[in-house]
This record gives structure tokens, C-alpha cells and sequence, in this order.
């Protein structure tokens, strides 16, 4: 067998795990802020603070979630957050009461953090380090087609008149299939390790801050996207299914992978992450422009509203594997676990402030003011990365 052979059983049944994850994941998330305005009568600023609560607590697992990980064995973590992630879906459909949800949505978030931790540290181990951006590459198009079929089918069960309980029962269903793939991976022997200090470094990778911030910044507006943007599309007055842009932008992350991964275990990780960034930044000041192209053709902006979720897939796709390979490559192999947790949390403040600031801002204003405000925060990262990430990650890179 090749060494460098990258399709193997175990790394099938991941993808499986993860594409299966995901799909529960990103059926609910349209849907829930229905869910909150039409059974609890929340505000926009209430559900951004509820589904916050998700990413919030997320974050706050995800550096202990990469301690753990890199002390102790691999797999049953994983299993063990699996399991937990699937069986809150359950615990949805009997919250009656709002504070209940948020209880379940706190766990909901604790349980994410630890299982995306596990499984991208775990799909590192089992493959070739040759091909590390492009495995992550495919790793990371499993989410994005759940990200193409996941919520336009979940906004399709909610238009058609299912309940909510219909709803949360397929995510439930298909979290459970996940968590028998899961359980199918082999891993490779990790021998027991002698326990570091604890210190700031076994938690965060400290120089991976830099590229963090950078990451943060990008995923405000994201935050704001995926949580709104049927709304958004409401508010100015776009009749066609908004679940079509979830489906359009996972296309056009499937589509970066053709060459985004290959580009980076070539070595053009910050010229990669670099042409992602310009993208992501005019298609953001583009989605705020729809607001006011509404009032002028309502035609021409619905066809550019759905171009624009097409090129952000492309501009997210092309960045997102290969940000996931700079920490990795900024910290030694016994670090993994610390580096994954690191990027992942970098990703999951910034949606959480996306969450908070989106409902926000468009309580005391509108939904094109809060796209306007993530799309100058693009610009600001891709100052930031060019003056001070790029540079740092070039200089203190390990491979």
C-alpha cells in the first residue's frame, strides 16, 4: 500500500461522520430563528442572543477540548462528544419552555466544540502528511455539501407546513447514522504521553494568535449569513427560496476544492488565503448593495443575491483548508489537537459576535446595515493579514 495513499476505509467513514454531523447541524440553522420568533415570539435581538449561546459556549470548550486531546486517546473523545451532540436533538423537541431550549442549546454548543476539535485532529492522524491540505480539503467539502442540502432542505420541511418536531427528527436521524460511521474509524496507535504543565500554551497555540484575529474578523460577517440571510432576503423583498443560496454557496465551495487544497500542499497557503479574503470582501459589500438595488430591480438583485452566495463559497472554500493547514503548520505534531483548537475557536468568536452583532443592529436598524458593517470588517482583515498574520505565520512557520 502507498504510503501516501489518502482514500483509505477509516477516512471514508470520517467524511461519512462529518457530512452526517453537519447535515443536522446546517438543517436547523435557517430554521431556528423561525423557530424562536414563531413558538416563543422572540425579538431579533433575543434569538442572536439565544443562537449565540450556542457559539459561545462552543468557544469556550474548544482550548480544553485541544488539551485533552493531545494528552488523551483520541477516538473515544470524539465518540464520546458524538454522542452528545446527537442526543440534545432529541432535547429540542421537548423544551417547552424557552429557558429549557437555551439550557439545551448551551450543551448543544459544548458538545460541538469538542467534536469538530476531535474529528479534524483525528482526520489529521489518519492521513499521509504529504497530502494534509488536500485530505482537509475533502474533509472540509463533506461540510460543505451538508451546507448545499442541509438548510435548503430544512427551510423546503418548513415551508412545506412540517412541524418542528418532523424537523429535529431528521437531524437527530441523521446524527445517528454520523455517530455509527464514527464509531467505524481506525486510528493509528498513540502512545500515552507524559502530561505537559499546565500553561497558556496547552490550550491556545499562542503563535497562532495572529492569524486568528485575522480568522475572527472574517467570520463575523459569516456569523451574520448563515443565521440571517433568509431573513435578509424577506426584509428587501426576494420571493425565491433563500435555501437555494445555502445550496449555490456550498457549489461554490465544492468548486474551490478542485484546486484550493492542492495550491496549499504546494506551499501558497497565505497567497491561497490572501485571494479568498479579496473575494469574500466585495461579494459582502455586494450583499449589502442588494438593499438598496431591491428598490430599483427587484429581478437583477434576486439573480445577484443568488451569484453573490456563489462566489462567497468559492472565497470561504478557497480560505478554509488552507487556514486550517497554517496552524497546523505552526505547531509541533504533539500540538495538533491545540492547533485545531485554536483555529476552530478563532472561527467560533467571531460567528458568536456575528450572531449577537446581526440581531442587533438589525433591532435598532436594518439587516443591510449589519452586512455593511461585516463587509468593512473584511477589509480590516485583509489589512491585518497582509501586514502582520502573513508575515508572522512566514517567519515562525515549522514546515
Amino acid at each position: 500500500m502507498r504510503k501516501d495513499r489518502l482514500v483509505t476505509p477509516s477516512y471514508c467513514f470520517i467524511l461519512a461522520a462529518n457530512f452526517l454531523l453537519y447535515f443536522g447541524f446546517w438543517l436547523l440553522v435557517p430554521v431556528l430563528p423561525f423557530y424562536l420568533s414563531e413558538i416563543f415570539h422572540a425579538s431579533n435581538s433575543t434569538i442572536g442572543i439565544v443562537l449565540s449561546c450556542y457559539t459561545v459556549s462552543s468557544l469556550c470548550i474548544r482550548p480544553f477540548s485541544g488539551y485533552l486531546l493531545d494528552t488523551f486517546s483520541r477516538k473515544p473523545l470524539y465518540l464520546l462528544a458524538y454522542f452528545v451532540f446527537t442526543l440534545i436533538f432529541a432535547g429540542y423537541m421537548m423544551a417547552g419552555l424557552l429557558t429549557i431550549f437555551i439550557i439545551f442549546r448551551v450543551i448543544h454548543g459544548i458538545s460541538f466544540g469538542m467534536v469538530t476539535v476531535g474529528g479534524n485532529t483525528v482526520v489529521i492522524d489518519i492521513m499521509p502528511s504529504s497530502r494534509r491540505g488536500e485530505g482537509l480539503g475533502y474533509y472540509g467539502l463533506a461540510n460543505n455539501i451538508a451546507m448545499s442540502i442541509g438548510p435548503m432542505f430544512g427551510l423546503f420541511l418548513h415551508s412545506g407546513g412540517a412541524s418542528y418536531t418532523i424537523i429535529f427528527s431528521y437531524a437527530l436521524g441523521s446524527c445517528v447514522l454520523g455517530f455509527l460511521a464514527a464509531c467505524m474509524v481506525r486510528t493509528p496507535y498513540k502512545a500515552p504521553v507524559k502530561r505537559a504543565p499546565v500553561s497558556l500554551d496547552r490550550f491556545i497555540l499562542l503563535k497562532g494568535i495572529p492569524a486568528g484575529f485575522s480568522l475572527l474578523l472574517l467570520s463575523i460577517p459569516y456569523g451574520m449569513t448563515t443565521n440571517y440571510v433568509a431573513m435578509y432576503a424577506r426584509q428587501i423583498g426576494i420571493t425565491a427560496e433563500t435555501g437555494f443560496f445555502f445550496t449555490l454557496m456550498a457549489v461554490g465551495m465544492a468548486i474551490s476544492r478542485l484546486f484550493s487544497g492542492k495550491l496549499v500542499d504546494k506551499g501558497m497557503i497565505t497567497e491561497v488565503i490572501t485571494a479568498g479574503l479579496y473575494l469574500v470582501s466585495i461579494c459582502y459589500f455586494l450583499l449589502t448593495a442588494c438593499g438598496w438595488l431591491a428598490e430599483w430591480d427587484m429581478t437583477f438583485t434576486a439573480i445577484l443575491f443568488f451569484l453573490i452566495s456563489l462566489l462567497l463559497g468559492i472565497g470561504f472554500g478557497t480560505m478554509f483548508p488552507a487556514y486550517n493547514t497554517l496552524f497546523v503548520n505552526l505547531a509541533p505534531n504533539s500540538q495538533r489537537g491545540t492547533a485545531t483548537s485554536t483555529y476552530l475557536t478563532s472561527w467560533d468568536v467571531g460567528l458568536g459576535i456575528g450572531m449577537l452583532a446581526g440581531g442587533y443592529i438589525a433591532e435598532i436598524s436594518t439587516f443591510r446595515m449589519a452586512y455593511l458593517c461585516g463587509a468593512i470588517l473584511t477589509v480590516i482583515s485583509i489589512g491585518y493579514f497582509h501586514f502582520k498574520a502573513g508575515p508572522h505565520f512566514e517567519k515562525n512557520r515549522l514546515r
